[in-house]
């Protein structure tokens, strides 16, 4: 079988690979109209129970130069450690020099290299390969989404005049990194996540300052040893992005070895570390590998100076997402017409919440407008229907209305203050839209600190959603009277305890690709849930990482009646039957929807409605 053979059977396996991703994930999940919901569609996950594997294969005797491309190109993408066999293409000084791991371009379709004319006495030639990037991976790993740019980059060739491969053409110049279609990409590589702790807050002196750990999402090559490449990965340190914002006890730790036993107990060796920071390294590293496994039940660490080991029990402290609120952050509360909130239990019956929110509000009284939960279900922050002024009530026996904390004095409500949102520290954000003034606020107890907000360029922040870890925070922003899009940026604090400081920095848009964006809500730590549409489409409801990747190998469908959503990202520990996935409830011209086991299912109410959320 001649070369040309062997491309076309790798080709082949891939185009196989193409058919049953696609088979994989053709179900989506409609808005029911009637009848019974679809499944929600496969995870990119799925992949790896469908393992393809990719064998890299040396070139032959009498190769073209554009044949010499084809081939490396798809050996540099085989399941090989170090690129041995894809070096083989390469002169001896480009081998050398060559560092595939410098990062990953990820183009539409296979690269199309050019076909120049070549003489027969030529020693050197240029091939220039052309595509549509989508994607890109950084040295670190990190995802980064492209609009489709055009990627084109030249290759030289040279032909060999000694040694072994004397009268070869062979590669002379070629970028670092790797080059993939989208198809092998998702064959190859896999998402993890690598976590690291948030960075403490100088002006917070609260117990809920605890540490927390922060994912940080990266994509590994899911069949070259994945378990030590994520924990040296953590121990690199966070991505450029989220480096301001967190801390490792990690730095200067080489990791020798990670694998994960039967018992599931992960067995981790590495070199260097403070041996006083141990328990924090193991904490760091069991996340990041329990991210692999589903069930872990203990990380043992050993070092060059000793090693310490870690339960489960004690790596759930510090957990992401332990600031969530657990059970009570998956409470559902349900806002109903007259002003009552409510809320929502399995057997569909809205029972309205104690002290002043849960009673229908008499004339000539604040009236409820927008309604926000604190993560621990005990306080609700209130904004008052006309926009102007904030509040507070306990969710409690004889809980009543504080004074305004925060006041608008902006021109009409749909202009006022909007989007209070709680992290897991108990801080409260929102927004003042006012045209005359527009800010983000922070409100800790009663100090209000206004929030610098870095890379607006132009655009005004419409509503936020602040993580429950306080270190990100998604922004709805607007330019005059265009779309609205979607920000991420970063929270930074500082100050002291008497006047705290926090600005927000940063920003990138995650969904470039999403030309109108409706609402958007935390689905997990690492999650968005976003309501929004493409070009030329209908709204859809899109499950994204925070490196814009999306969670699922396509939107859900059927989401243009979709009005507005809330999500949470805790989820139930002792409830057996909660949703696996993201706990999501969405309103529609027919009604509210909650998302359970990836089928939508109508949630009841003999009341007129007017709002749901999850707290925070």
């Amino acid at each position: 079988m001649d070369r040309t053979d062997r491309t076309t059977d790798r080709r082949l396996l891939t185009a196989g690979w193409a058919v049953l991703l696609a088979t994989a994930a053709t179900g989506c999940v409609a808005m029911p109209s009637g009848g019974a919901p679809q499944r929600l569609e496969v995870s990119q996950n799925a992949a790896d129970g469908l393992q393809v594997h990719v064998y890299p294969v040396a070139p032959h005797r009498g190769e073209s130069p554009r044949n010499l491309l084809t081939g490396f190109l798809d050996s540099s993408n085989a399941d090989q450690a170090n690129y041995d066999t894809a070096k083989q293409y390469l002169t001896e000084g480009a081998a050398a020099s060559w560092k595939p791991d410098a990062g990953v371009v990820v183009l539409a379709g296979a690269p199309n290299p050019s076909s120049p004319s070549i003489a027969d006495d030529a020693t050197t030639v240029r091939l220039t390969i052309e595509g549509k990037q989508v994607a890109a991976l950084d040295e670190q790993h990190t995802y980064q989404l492209h609009s489709g740019d055009t990627y084109r980059q030249v290759f030289t060739f040279v032909k060999e005049s000694d040694g072994p491969d004397k009268g070869e053409w062979r590669i002379s110049g070629l970028p670092d990194g790797l080059i993939v279609d989208q198809t092998n990409f998702k064959n190859t590589y896999k998402p993890v996540h690598r976590y690291f702790f948030a960075a403490a807050d100088p002006s917070s002196t609260r117990s809920q300052s605890a540490q927390v750990l922060v994912p940080d999402p990266i994509y590994l090559r899911r069949r070259i040893d994945p378990l030590t490449e994520a924990a040296q990965a953590a121990a690199d340190g966070p991505s450029r992005w989220l480096d301001p914002v967190v801390t490792s006890e990690l730095d200067g730790v080489r990791v020798r070895s990670a694998v994960i036993g039967d018992n599931r107990v992960a067995t981790v060796k590495l070199e260097g570390g403070d041996p006083a920071a141990c328990k924090q390294m193991a904490q760091q590293l069991y996340e990041t590998l329990a991210d692999q496994q589903s069930k872990l039940d203990r990380i043992e660490l050993s070092t060059g100076s000793g090693g310490c080991s870690l339960s489960s029990a004690e790596a759930a402290l510090v957990a992401p997402g332990v600031l969530a609120g657990t059970d009570d952050g998956a409470q559902a509360f349900i806002q109903l017409a007259d002003g009552r909130l409510t809320r929502y239990f399995q057997d569909g019956t809205p029972t309205p919440v104690l002290g002043v929110l849960g009673q229908v509000p008499q004339a000539g009284q604040f009236h409820p407008g927008t309604v926000a939960v604190r993560r621990d279900a005990a306080v609700a922050a209130v904004i008052g229907a006309d926009g102007h002024d904030l509040v507070e009530a306990e969710l409690a026996e004889g809980g009543k209305y504080g004074e305004s904390i925060v006041h608008s004095s902006a021109p009409a409500a749909d202009k006022g203050l909007a989007s209070p949102s709680w992290d897991g520290r108990q801080d409260l954000w929102l927004v003042d839209r006012n045209p005359a003034g527009p800010r983000v606020l922070m409100v800790r107890d009663r100090t209000v600190a206004t929030v610098q907000v870095e890379g607006l360029d132009g655009r005004t922040v419409q509503s936020l959603r602040i993580s429950s870890d306080g270190t990100r925070i998604a922004l709805l922003l607007n330019h005059g009277d265009g779309p609205t899009t979607l920000a991420l940026g970063l929270v930074e604090h500082g100050g002291t305890a008497k006047e705290p400081t926090a600005r927000i920095t940063a920003l990138r848009d995650i969904v470039p690709q999403l030309t109108e964006v409706a609402a958007v809500s935390w689905g997990d730590t690492d999650q968005l849930v976003v309501l929004g549409k493409e070009a030329d489409r209908l709204q859809q409801l899109h499950f994204l990482g925070t490196d814009g990747s999306q969670s699922t190998d396509s939107p859900l469908q059927g989401g243009e009646s979709m009005t507005a959503l809330s999500a949470t990202e805790a989820r139930l520990s002792t409830d057996p039957t909660s949703p696996s996935g993201p706990a999501v409830l969405t309103s529609s011209e027919r009604g509210l929807y909650r998302l359970k086991d990836n089928q939508w299912h109508e949630v009841p109410s003999k009341s007129a409605t007017s709002a749901f959320i999850y707290p925070g």
